[in-house]
């Protein structure tokens, strides 16, 4: 395989990104805007409609296809045009069994993408650039996402729905045909027992135990705030809906990127380990804002945890991804990673699950404040894994 430049690599990575952002944009705001808007879609029913997003956390289950067969140019060009075709049929049919099929196919397909592009990207990206790429990743997704959602969306307006989801799948099909292009990994042959035996030898690393642990605890914090952030602007700081769009939503998603793009570059000035203990700290005390502003709620005290919590959140989540991707070693990158970031939405799953409940119990104030303690036990898990981080780079 030729070794792509530096800017060739990151502008590689840059589009592989935004078409892994693009479905979730279309499923998560499009879709779900259409079905409010064009069909009043009952709540119970757009409650379901989340279930189907499972295929993104079970992605691991088929990751060695991925891992072992073909290149990951086709697997992501399949992908792409089967979410291509999906979303621009999607407004023809009727609202119905259909339409959670069509739904159903777009979230494999999308998961799919997502397996075959994190494993290519932790393939060819070298341990130095793991921070920056990891920031221009994260702007690329959520920059896609934006479009697919938010985006998309404002044209409503003005355009019947069948020609925005139209529009939609044909940028999905364009970052498809691109894909093509992408330069073949050589794999070494393997038989299958020897590749689960690498894998199963990759798991059971002196420190995997505190390592996964980790995985699975330095993103807890935020995941457990997140639920509770939307009502307390709207139910405790009584704030309108237009703020939380335009704050907490537009602006909150620019100030990520940039964090992220921030955090990317530190990471690979700084080191990994360093990068870590430092973002991770920011992202984890962002979570006191809120619990300040929840003590007296006002609209100016609102808005600047908000910043400060987007901002810090970008910034952590790049030495987070940058970690997942060292701790991959760039071997079975496909089916590592996807065990990683299957391992790390468990978190996202199940953390908020309780937070109303607690919100009742304790308040908004006092939640908060609970999440900033939860995210303390991973940086306990630091120094037992600094060894491992070390050894598959600098």
């Amino acid at each position: 395989m030729t070794q792509p430049t530096h800017r060739g690599l990151l502008a590689t990575v840059a589009v592989l990104y935004a078409a892994e952002g693009l479905p979730a944009g279309i499923f998560h705001e499009l879709v779900q805007v259409w079905l409010i808007q064009a069909h009043d879609l009952p709540l119970s029913q757009l409650g379901l409609v989340t279930l189907l997003a499972i295929p993104w956390t079970l992605k691991a289950l088929w990751s060695p296809l991925i891992d072992r067969f073909g290149t990951a140019a086709r697997w992501i060009s399949t992908a792409m045009m089967t979410v291509a075709l999906a979303t621009a049929v999607l407004p023809l049919v009727p609202v119905g069994a259909a339409t959670w099929w069509i739904l159903g196919l777009i979230t494999v397909a999308s998961a799919t993408a997502d397996v075959a592009i994190d494993g290519y990207t932790a393939t060819v990206v070298p341990p130095r650039l793991h921070g920056r790429v990891n920031g221009i990743r994260v702007a690329a997704y959520r920059g896609a996402m934006l479009l697919a959602g938010g985006g998309a969306v404002a044209l409503s307006g003005s355009l019947p729905w069948w020609m925005i989801f139209v529009g939609v799948g044909l940028m999905a099909a364009a970052l498809g045909g691109w894909s093509l292009q992408l330069p073949v990994i050589d794999k070494p042959e393997q038989e299958t027992s020897l590749w689960l035996r690498e894998l199963w030898d990759w798991l059971r690393q002196p420190g995997s135990l505190a390592l996964f642990a980790f995985v699975l605890l330095f993103k807890i914090g935020d995941a457990a705030m997140a639920p509770m952030i939307k009502p307390f602007w709207l139910k405790a700081a009584a704030l309108s809906v237009e703020e939380v769009g335009l704050v907490s939503i537009t602006l909150g998603a620019g100030l990520t990127v940039a964090g992220a793009l921030l955090g990317g570059e530190l990471a690979t000035r700084w080191g990994l380990f360093r990068a870590l203990w430092v973002l991770g700290a920011l992202q984890a005390l962002s979570n006191l804002g809120y619990a300040a502003a929840a003590m007296s709620p006002d609209r100016w005290g609102v808005y600047g945890a908000s910043i400060i919590e987007s901002f810090c959140s970008g910034l952590g989540v790049a030495a987070f991804l940058a970690c997942l991707m060292r701790i991959c070693e760039a071997k079975q990158a496909a089916t590592r990673f996807a065990l990683l970031t299957a391992l790390s939405m468990v978190a996202r799953n199940v953390a908020g699950g309780p937070s109303g409940y607690l919100v009742e119990a304790w308040g908004y104030a006092g939640y908060f404040a609970f999440t900033f303690l939860l995210a303390l036990p991973a940086f306990a898990l630091l120094p037992a894994i600094k060894g491992r981080l070390q050894s598959t780079g600098t």
